[in-house]
């Protein structure tokens, strides 16, 4: 994709960026990062931070404890520990993490912790009591024992981020995205490697600045080129120098990035533009403040709750229905020859593509008809097996095979092709949006009878409205009324 470049005063030191493509050579060598180490990224982050803050109660009651604790009690005290670093966001994702910052919190989470221990104690078991004394030294040392731990884990991740920084775009225009995308370069401690410079231009007769001691950038200038440039590059990070709303397309670019899984983070240090206070912590950036900001859809234990009802699910659903989806294979075998299981690319959550399953009630021509056609309700080629496949939902039922995988959730938006999703995000603003959770068996539209031929514009919109009032109760109401339309005979 060839784009216009933007020189980056102030980053002499880095390495230049190819100004035709926006596949930039990483800083220090190293292979662009691949979607499915999102996952792999995220938790080996989080990882050892939790074995550092488990480990230093569990070390800390050996030392200081003059009684040996059941380990059932030591385990009871790393999880608490745990969950009250938690609670205080001290797992939370940021770009320049300190010990020294964090001192405070976890001083007075310790001594909640032990001051908590030693009253239980005193009343449920009194030969195991502990003193003041004890308190006072086992908090301090659980402290220290604690930010050692994590003092180390810092360290190795500022190596592993020079070593592999993910790849970022800068949202904005002016000395601001200049300077934020300078201080990148020049300081790749922090783990963001700039491949573009998102610019919406205010009139078509606008310039980039030019200047020789500088390094070019690919140059965005609408969210279908941001869109490509995500994928292509596999972009992590995003950061605003103004907030969205004060920004060119900065709700469609925002709604876009989340859609694709992107962590947006909020310029609001000098020369930034300011705006309404940004969500979470504030956090340092070469003299700049940054926020983080979400969609609203950042519920991590509420999504980890999901996913185990999904599982739990999916298992007890495979085995109950395991003497019908034998029927319907052997229906299949019998009435349309070998090939049982259609298997057809998808789109999942952030873009992921995965191969749903289904029971075959067609066979393709081709390749390209599987892809690119529509609907197949009324082709004259479908047998009356795959008729009442279709029309009872049974052929569905593979998918639940997806859902234990993880590569989908009982409810939430429909997945759809690859060519479909490009043409339907072009065609409709809400439709990207839709990939923030994870694609469903079925889902808000879907029983509001939106299936099969319908508006793409009606289904996006309950897609949606699905995903920001989301719960464990309107998941439950979701599955309630797809059963009750398979029932009636409402499949398609």
């Amino acid at each position: 994709m060839t784009m216009e470049s933007t020189p980056v005063p102030g980053a002499g030191q880095a390495t230049a960026v190819q100004a035709h493509t926006v596949h930039p050579p990483r800083r220090g060598g190293g292979t662009r990062t691949q979607p499915g180490e999102r996952r792999t990224v995220r938790y080996g982050r989080l990882a050892p931070l939790l074995c550092a803050d488990a480990l230093a109660p569990a070390v800390t009651f050996a030392l200081v404890v003059p009684v040996p604790w059941p380990w059932m009690l030591v385990a009871v005290q790393a999880v608490a520990q745990v969950l009250l670093l938690a609670r205080r966001r001290l797992y939370a994702m940021r770009l320049s993490p300190s010990v020294l910052s964090e001192l405070p919190a976890l001083l007075g989470l310790t001594l909640l912790q032990w001051y908590v221990t030693m009253e239980v104690l005193a009343v449920w078991a009194p030969q195991q009591a502990i003193g003041w004394a004890v308190l006072a030294y086992g908090a301090a040392t659980q402290t220290v024992l604690t930010c050692a731990g994590r003092a180390a884990v810092y360290g190795v991740l500022r190596r592993a981020a020079v070593r592999r920084p993910l790849s970022t775009l800068v949202v904005g225009q002016g000395p601001p995205a200049r300077q934020v995308t300078a201080a990148l370069y020049d300081h790749p401690a922090y783990g963001l490697r700039p491949v573009g410079l998102v610019a919406p231009p205010v009139s078509g007769d606008e310039k980039q600045p030019t200047g020789s001691d500088s390094v070019p950038l690919p140059v965005l200038a609408s969210p279908q080129e941001v869109g490509r440039a995500v994928v292509q590059n596999s972009v992590r990070h995003a950061v605003f120098t103004a907030p969205p709303e004060s920004t060119p397309d900065g709700a469609a670019l925002f709604t876009l990035l989340t859609g694709h899984g992107c962590r947006v983070w909020l310029v609001t240090g000098p020369g930034a533009v300011a705006g309404p206070p940004a969500e979470g912590r504030p956090d340092h950036l070469w003299g700049f403040t940054v926020r983080p900001l979400h969609d609203g859809t950042n519920r991590p234990l509420g999504h980890g709750a999901k996913r185990a009802v999904d599982a739990a699910l999916a298992a007890v659903g495979l085995l109950l229905a395991a003497p019908v989806m034998a029927a319907c294979a052997l229906a299949v075998r019998l009435s349309d020859g070998p090939g049982v299981i259609f298997r057809q690319e998808r789109v999942g959550r952030h873009g992921r593509p995965f191969v749903l399953l289904k029971f075959r009630t067609l066979r393709p021509a081709d390749v390209q008809e599987s892809a690119t056609r529509w609907n197949v309700a009324s082709d004259g080629r479908m047998s009356r097996v795959g008729r009442v496949l279709r029309r009872t939902s049974l052929d569905e039922l593979p998918q639940l095979w997806n859902v234990l995988r993880g590569d989908m959730s009982m409810v939430g938006p429909r997945p759809e092709r690859p060519f479909f999703v490009a043409q339907f995000s072009r065609a409709h603003p809400g439709y990207q949006a839709r990939h923030r959770m994870p694609v469903g068996i079925t889902g808000l539209a879907q029983v509001n009878g939106l299936r099969g031929d319908t508006s793409i514009e009606e289904r996006a919109r309950f897609d949606n409205r699905y995903i920001e009032t989301w719960s464990l109760w309107q998941d439950a109401c979701v599955l309630a009324r797809t059963a009750g339309s398979v029932f009636r005979l409402g499949g398609s």
